[in-house]
């Protein structure tokens, strides 16, 4: 057995994926809403028998490695290694250079030699030591600290870095540049990251991605961060997820800074559960993330507009994703200065945080007065916000609690926040629709599904070639999966469901795995089952005529139009011929 195949046969895709999302037994099989796409009923199933999954909303499915690599937005190589260190295989070093190792996998530890020569620099050498006081001194964070977020100092020199990467560990200049450490100057290859200091950027498997540098002094601008590379995107990660998961977890909760320094300090007063933001506000792609490890989202931007603004912004996708949104505010500062110029009052702000909506209607009542004008400023940003909320519990509290504060009635407030949303839907331009699949193709999938499932395909599958003389599956994938069945039980007496697997075309596989998986209804017993089939066949061969009927109709009529009178009587003949076979 290979290394791949030895890390599947030790791996439990329920237990893997039990994980990441919560499973369901539903008789033989597990279910779930989908984690890859938003649903309120569950169309994700994973069978514990056959170690697959697979989604009947968005169609996708696989095994183990597939699971990781969609969810975690990994490569194969990736998902093999952290699988085989789950199972406690050691992979070896040939496989893991013939093709497992990727461009992707190669920056990582280039990314990681970078932040070990930063944290070098900053802690063990003289060059580092006006930033190290820096940091300990004005920012008063500890060794500990310093040693458990890997921070690092980037020297002034123009190619201090590049000529350790190069000279001492044998990379190329071109993977320097291409991983974001490096450009090009006039006088060579230079570091992208000068008299910084250095706060490494992971994902949430601890992969090191990029990196943000800080100036100590006024220099503008305060912070650079790497630039977009192939494993580096800005709006896709937060800075401490991978310090803080376990207790985002834990608490379900994640609070979300705009800072590194935010989450630094804030860590150090025991709140564990802070991350930031690489940019102006929360991203679709970190609202997704976030709701993999939490239910509630706690917003702690700074006091400013621009905080107020980002706010504002994040609320929209963290409604859409129905996760529970607070705020925690602070007297005109930032986390930061609030968690090291006052900690009992920071863990105070941080324990009542108060919920989104009651923040910003707080806002608006303080910015704006009660005039006609100023009524109309708070309502037009608070419709738009109001409409996005689900629960109609909740909507209905926060329309009388501004009704009420606005001195109007709830009945016009209800008329404005159903006028935005109906004009919001009109607006809305439909990117995908998704295809409907006819009746004759639903009934082909169940079909295949209830033979694939039985105790006896072999009995059902020549019951179903009984009534199905002569037909042809509408999908052909359907046809060609129906086509090796037959002829894998010609040739064995017992049917395994895995041992088809393996011999079924790559193209094929996921519809196959499809119908493994399809969830079935109860039958009382075997009579119920066969009787189940038998009807799903019948209706199968009966929709299948009375198509070929409706082509011979129109044939018949074109014929008739232009006085072909022989071919008419030939084709109503076979139309009486097709009409016999219809099933009683």
């Amino acid at each position: 057995m290979d290394e791949v195949a030895r890390v599947r046969e030790k791996t439990d895709l329920v237990a893997l994926i039990s994980e990441y999302i919560p499973l369901k037994k539903m008789g033989r099989n597990f279910k779930a809403n989908c984690p890859f796409h938003n649903e309120k009923t569950p169309s994700f199933v994973v069978s514990p028998e056959r170690q697959i999954w697979h989604c009947f909303g968005c169609a996708k499915g696989g095994d183990c490695f597939t699971f990781l690599m969609e969810y975690e937005n990994i490569e194969f190589g990736e998902s093999l290694r952290t699988l085989a260190k789950k199972a406690g295989i050691e992979l070896t070093k040939s496989s893991f250079q013939t093709g497992l190792s990727t461009q992707k996998e190669n920056m990582y530890r280039l990314n990681r030699l970078a932040m070990e020569y930063y944290h070098f620099v900053l802690t063990a050498h003289s060059v580092g030591k006006v930033a190290l006081e820096y940091l300990t001194n004005k920012r008063k964070l500890t060794p500990k600290l310093i040693k458990t977020f890997q921070l690092g100092f980037a020297p002034k020199g123009g190619a201090a870095l590049c000529g350790y990467l190069m000279k001492k560990k044998g990379y190329k200049k071109q993977e320097l540049i291409d991983v974001g450490l490096a450009f090009e100057g006039r006088g060579g290859v230079v570091d992208f990251f000068r008299d910084r200091i250095i706060f490494p950027l992971s994902d949430a498997r601890g992969n090191i991605v990029g990196f943000s540098g800080r100036t100590m002094g006024d220099e503008q601008p305060k912070y650079i961060n790497t630039r977009e590379t192939l494993i580096y995107h800005k709006g896709d990660l937060f800075f401490g997820l991978n310090i803080a998961k376990d207790e985002i977890k834990k608490t379900d909760q994640a609070i979300v800074m705009e800072g590194e320094l935010d989450v630094i300090s804030s860590y150090k007063q025991g709140v564990g559960n802070a991350i930031a933001i690489k940019g102006t506000a929360l991203t679709e792609h970190q609202v997704t993330l976030l709701a993999r490890f939490a239910q509630k989202v706690t917003l702690c931007f700074d006091q400013d507009s621009a905080g107020y603004e980002a706010t504002k912004r994040s609320l929209s996708l963290l409604e859409k994703k129905g996760l529970t949104t607070t705020v925690i505010t602070f007297a005109d500062k930032d986390a930061d200065e609030a968690a090291n110029s006052d900690p009992i009052a920071f863990k105070k702000a941080v324990k009542n945080d108060i919920p989104i909506y009651d923040f910003i209607i707080s806002r608006l009542l303080q910015t704006f007065d009660k005039s006609a004008e100023g009524k109309r400023k708070i309502s037009s940003e608070l419709v738009p916000m109001l409409s996005h909320i689900e629960n109609e519990i909740v909507k209905e509290h926060y329309l009388k609690k501004i009704s009420t504060a606005l001195d109007t009635s709830y009945e016009s407030l209800y008329r404005e926040v159903e006028k935005f949303a109906k004009t919001k839907e009109q607006d809305v331009s439909v990117v995908f629709k998704k295809q409907k699949q006819s009746r004759r193709e639903m009934l082909e999938m169940y079909l295949l599904s209830l033979i694939l499932q039985s105790d006896k395909p072999h009995v059902f599958l020549q019951k179903t070639e009984e009534i199905l003389k002569g037909y042809t599956f509408a999908t052909p994938a359907y046809q060609k999966i129906m086509d090796m069945l037959k002829t894998y039980l010609l040739s064995h007496s017992i049917f395994k469901s895995e041992e088809l697997h393996h011999v079924m075309p790559q193209e094929l596989l996921q519809t196959y795995d499809m119908f493994s998986l399809f969830p079935l209804p109860p039958f009382l017993n075997d009579e119920a089952y066969t009787q189940e089939i038998e009807k799903v066949a019948k209706e199968l061969q009966m929709l299948s005529v009375k198509e070929k009927l409706q082509t011979l109709t129109e044939q018949i009529r074109a014929k008739e139009k232009s006085g072909e009178d022989a071919e008419v009587e030939t084709l109503k003949k076979e139309f009486s011929t097709l009409l016999s076979k219809m099933p009683k």
